[in-house]
């Protein structure tokens, strides 16, 4: 037996032995919830996040009534309800447990609608839009399900996201590829911009900017969003530090994220952001891998002067990464995540799982991957659509995943299959293999 297959029977007997503990550990958490000792919740939370289920994710529904590109598809808070948009410019509120679509309408933009959400808070009435035309929409279901659309804000180019503020019927933030990040309050009717975004070193620049394709609110503090675009850093804001009477330059982020081998590179950008319930930061790179920063791993709000902007190519292929502290203690990196491929459109990027527990993304070759969070190992590679794969969507309390991407229908995948899924051979050691189809 060659060193290969040693390691190769060593982790599989590694695996066996995980799994097997982890089945015995269910048992005891059946056995503590009937006698009282595990609360329902506790033990939802604890099966829901077993990788059996994961490994049992199936297709469950295919939802099909769009006529072009689905490019956005979202649950409300209830969970009951899926929305979606796509090229045709119409929005669709759907029944995915029946598959049925509840209402659909047209949005009043006039090219590609890129996101769609509902607001809380709002019995599933209100939802908001951006699209391809830059304009920002509002749309109101009134009774016997007539819609009415009225345009809350323009950006001067295409606007890819926006942010609702964690629990408010009334707030959201919108970013777009003229580098304008916006802020909405409903109850105003007003649209404030509160920045443009100008490379480093070229803040006061009023000639330069870096387009965003996205945006995010941290869940436990909603005064911190993090926006991204089309160069290598993630840059993090306080709104507590904007004055509304204009006084105030709040242009300058509180902290920047990357990962230190990319800082200084001029070919990377970023398609997607997301936030986890413990407010880790999880970027994925176009050309390039997933990473995940915790709040320690910022480069401070002078990244320039940052002495961890090494520039090491060659950390290009570390599952994590270290580099020399101020105080000479080694410090870690960001998490990779890899395999997947995010090349020829907008991504995003998410996690699923009830405590955040494993990271999902879509990809170039029409398949859905999914890593374990910690760790960063890939556990699950899932055939979706004939071409790219760019939203993946998780159910806010259950172990469902929505998908949706250039092909025109959106799939509902459960935990259903009778049997656990493997993933394909050597994807991991070759993931140009799955790149081809």
């Amino acid at each position: 037996m060659n060193d290969n297959e040693s390691k190769s029977s060593s982790s599989s007997s590694s695996n066996r032995k995980r799994d097997r503990r982890k089945a015995e550990h269910a048992v005891v958490d059946v056995w503590q919830r009937e006698l009282g000792g595990l609360s329902t919740r506790s033990f939802a939370h604890r099966q829901g996040a077993s990788k059996d289920l994961v490994l049992r994710l199936d297709l469950y529904k295919n939802l099909e009534d769009h006529q072009g590109c689905v490019n956005t598809v979202s649950f409300n808070a209830d969970g009951d309800l899926l929305v979606s948009g796509s090229d045709d410019r119409r929005v669709i509120l759907w029944d995915w447990h029946t598959g049925i679509p509840k209402l659909s309408f047209h949005t009043g933009h006039t090219s590609n609608v890129f996101q769609a959400k509902i607001l809380p808070f709002s019995d599933d009435r209100t939802i908001l839009t951006c699209a391809a035309d830059g304009q920002v929409r509002h749309a109101q279901i009134l009774e016997r399900g007539q819609v009415q659309t009225r345009l809350l804000g323009k950006h001067h180019a295409r606007v890819h996201k926006l942010a609702i503020e964690p629990g408010s019927p009334y707030i959201f933030y919108t970013c777009g590829e003229d580098g304008m990040v916006q802020h909405f309050d409903l109850r105003t009717k007003t649209a404030t911009k509160l920045f443009t975004c100008h490379p480093i070193g070229d803040e006061s620049s009023y000639t330069s900017f870096v387009s965003l394709n996205a945006i995010t609110i941290d869940p436990r503090n909603p005064n911190l969003f993090a926006v991204a675009g089309e160069d290598e850093f993630t840059r993090l804001y306080d709104i507590r530090k904007y004055k509304w009477d204009g006084s105030s330059d709040f242009g300058k982020p509180t902290d920047y994220f990357a990962p230190p081998h990319l800082a200084g590179d001029m070919d990377v950008g970023i398609t997607g952001l997301a936030f986890s319930d413990q407010s880790e930061l999880l970027v994925s790179y176009n050309d390039e891998f997933i990473y995940l920063f915790t709040k320690d791993m910022g480069l401070g709000p002078n990244p320039d002067n940052n002495n961890n902007n090494n520039n090491n190519k060659n950390n290009n292929n570390n599952d994590s990464m270290t580099f020399p502290s101020d105080d000479k203690v080694v410090g870690v990196g960001p998490q990779v995540y890899k395999g997947h491929r995010n090349c020829e459109t907008v991504k995003g990027v998410n996690f699923f799982g009830p405590k955040c527990e494993y990271v999902v993304s879509g990809s170039d070759c029409g398949r859905i991957f999914m890593w374990r969070k910690e760790g960063g190992e890939l556990i699950r590679v899932m055939e979706a659509d004939e071409h790219v794969v760019n939203c993946v969507e998780s159910h806010p309390h259950t172990m469902v995943l929505a998908s949706s991407g250039i092909d025109k229908d959106i799939k509902i995948w459960t935990p259903k299959a009778v049997e656990r899924a493997t993933l394909p051979t050597n994807i991991e050691q070759n993931p140009v293999l799955i790149y081809i189809r």
